[in-house]
């Protein structure tokens, strides 16, 4: 799986995909769409009044009162957010690691990121004093960072942060006087709902944060691309959804006519879309702390994963091992394990870690089976993990990483 020089060292285009439940698309939201594809009238800036409002009915259920004229829609997470850090304006700061499409966005746009550590018991947030001192350093060097941007469910460590935690680097932010942009685009797929709670800024911050959730996240396909931002209830966040609207307006970001029909439809969240949520979000679960067993088996290290369809890991432990493959850094691990694997492990300096660390994001899609049928069984099958084709995915990864103890 060797790279060129071009491929392999940054350029935006062959950054790592996001990670993909690898699951047929639901008959139900099918149809939806097909019952729409017919329509040629395009949908406005910002989303139709139908997307919108089931956009809030979204957030009421989880705790949010939303009102139509708070909501935005765009064509995927990166447009949209791309829309609104352009319209915010300032300096970012971000977690590290943090998702692979968050910098480059900011520096798109022209802007600083500055990336500040997460506590060791998960990643998403920034620790709160370190965010301070970031910032109180920042602003002596002549930088103007306004926007915190953090996930409540992370990519790519796969935890989600503890609310106390999540309550405390907003107090941070506030103190900080930085708006704070929450991607909760992972939110639903949460293993254990009922064990670990998500907290959104915006029940802590609802003057001062903003709510990102692309729906590829748990209720779409990916190649359906819908997200939506919930705005605070102000007259700046009227006035910031105004210029985010002029900004996707002049970039021609709108989503596709038929796609919003069946958006709005996933956003309602009916039985057949809940119940392939849950038992995907289960699924992934499953495999997920399977590998996070073997992996911790090899020696290496990872958090226990909590959510999404990924988990991180660190070799570090296992340099030795991997040193006698010619592996030294993260951008060599990446190449070298996804070619054992036949799979995408894209590196840690692919989120913003550092180069040296010895780290990975593996996904758990890849694991499920190499073809629909495969990964449907898994799907349905009481225990996925006793399926042959799951088991030897998962055996696999044990002895590449066995082998080098």
């Amino acid at each position: 799986m060797q790279r060129t020089t071009a491929e392999g060292r940054g350029p935006v285009r062959y950054g790592p995909p996001t990670p993909q439940p690898g699951l047929p698309v639901l008959s139900e939201l099918i149809s939806v769409l097909g019952a729409a594809a017919g329509r040629s009238s395009p949908q406005p800036a910002g989303g139709g009044a139908s997307l919108r409002e089931a956009a809030c009915r979204y957030w009421g259920r989880r705790g949010l009162a939303t009102s139509p004229e708070n909501v935005a829609a765009g064509p995927g997470a990166p447009a949209l957010l791309l829309a609104l850090l352009g319209a915010y304006g300032g300096d970012v700061m971000l977690p590290r690691p943090c998702p692979a499409w968050w910098t480059p966005q900011v520096r798109l746009l022209g802007r600083r990121a500055y990336h500040v550590p997460t506590p060791a018991e998960c990643g998403g947030v920034p620790d709160p004093y370190a965010l301070l001192e970031t910032v109180r350093r920042v602003r002596a060097e002549g930088g103007a960072p306004r926007v915190l941007l953090l996930s409540v469910a992370d990519d790519p460590t796969a935890t989600v942060p503890p609310p106390e935690l999540v309550r405390e680097a907003c107090e941070a932010a506030e103190a900080a006087g930085l708006f704070v942009v929450s991607d909760e685009s992972w939110r639903d797929t949460v293993h254990r709902p009922h064990d670990d709670i998500v907290l959104s800024p915006a029940e802590m911050l609802p003057d001062q944060a903003a709510v990102l959730v692309d729906l590829s996240g748990a209720l779409l396909p990916a190649g359906w691309p819908a997200a939506v931002v919930r705005f605070p209830a102000t007259g700046q966040g009227a006035l910031l959804r105004a210029h985010t609207l002029d900004v996707l307006t002049a970039t021609g970001a709108m989503v596709a006519g038929p796609v919003a029909g069946a958006a709005a439809h996933a956003l309602d969240e009916p039985d057949a879309v809940a119940a392939r949520s849950y038992a995907a979000a289960r699924l992934h679960g499953l495999v997920a702390a399977a590998a996070h067993r073997e992996i911790r088996a090899a020696g290496a290290l990872a958090r226990p994963p909590q959510a999404g369809r990924h988990l991180y890991a660190d070799l570090t432990p296992l340099r030795a091992g991997l040193a006698r493959h010619g592996v030294g850094d993260a951008l060599e691990l990446e190449d070298w394990l996804g070619g054992r694997l036949g799979a995408p492990t894209p590196g840690g300096q692919r989120f913003a870690d550092e180069l040296g660390a010895l780290r990975v994001r593996l996904s758990t899609g890849p694991l499920l089976g190499a073809t629909p049928e495969e990964r449907l069984a898994a799907l349905t099958a009481r225990d996925p993990l006793e399926l042959p084709h799951v088991r030897s995915s998962l055996d696999l990864l044990g002895s590449v990483l066995a082998g080098l103890a």
